[in-house]
């Protein structure tokens, strides 16, 4: 029990006094720039889905390349 009772305190000391938190505008930009990349990797994943298709079945959508294949290389 006594080394569940150090490690509590060495992680609160170290938490209080070793920790160099962020300042609240480096918060603020570090979390615009999350939200813009995690934008910009939905962009991409959604146009991925669109070009491919989403297999789904309640969704007739078969992305540009499969009307390329069943119009132009089918025929």
């Amino acid at each position: 029990m006594a080394g569940i009772k150090t490690y509590i305190e060495e992680s609160y000391n170290e938490l209080v006094h070793k920790v160099t938190w962020p300042k609240w505008n480096e918060l603020q930009e570090s979390s615009v720039l999350v939200l813009v990349a995690s934008i910009m990797i939905a962009l991409v994943v959604f146009a991925m889905d669109f070009v491919f298709g989403v297999n789904n079945a309640e969704w007739s959508w078969e992305g540009i390349l499969g009307i390329l294949y069943r119009h132009v290389l089918v025929s």
